[in-house]
């Protein structure tokens, strides 16, 4: 079986398709199993926040079967050794910008698909991101969630194997609503001083 870092795009995307499912409670319960694995994996460093983001976070919402998770750091951490250990407990980095200092790393793919639990990881300097926002947004305001799950039913049609399209399709949505709630909730999430 090939290893997932020899595989092209259209293969992965062939092996890992995009996938709908209702939402169910299991989402809150993976979240924080795998918050206290990351807290105690990470327990030497400053962690400032760890959130569950994401459609999984939004009670009701059709979403990826996926848990994201944002964890967020002071700017001056050590990336390197977060990624070393988060690796060496069964994590993949994916990618990684220098210049931002963020890190995205997974957990749940396989050679053979998807595993029973997958796990997108979000890991940026601490600060007053737009995921939590438009999180926030869809949780209090359902005609919104209503219209976002729409959306992802009708790109998951058109793009279900191309999960590059089907992310960028939703990003015009993703940025109105985010402005909306930066509108709405003010700073609430601007690292204290």
């Amino acid at each position: 079986m090939k290893d997932l870092k020899d595989m092209g795009l259209e293969e992965l995307w062939q092996l890992f398709p995009i996938i709908l499912k209702p939402y169910s409670p299991v989402y809150a319960v993976r979240y924080n199993e795998e918050k206290e694995k990351l807290l105690n994996i990470l327990r030497k460093y400053n962690i400032c926040r760890i959130s569950h983001i994401g459609s999984t976070s939004v009670r009701g919402l059709t979403a990826k079967p996926i848990v994201d998770i944002l964890l967020e750091v002071p700017e001056a951490c050590d990336f390197d050794g977060i990624s070393c250990l988060l690796q060496n407990n069964g994590w993949i980095e994916m990618s990684r910008n220098n210049t931002e200092k963020t890190l995205d790393l997974n957990k749940g793919y396989t050679p053979g698909g998807f595993a029973e639990r997958v796990y997108h990881l979000h890991i940026k300097p601490s600060g007053d991101w737009g995921e939590l926002y438009f999180r926030d947004y869809l949780r209090k305001h359902y005609d919104a969630a209503r219209q976002y799950e729409a959306l992802k039913l009708d790109l998951k049609v058109r793009f279900e194997y191309n999960r590059d399209a089907y992310t960028n399709a939703k990003s015009d949505f993703i940025v109105k609503y985010t402005q909306k709630a930066r509108e709405e909730f003010g700073a609430r999430y601007l690292p204290a001083e």
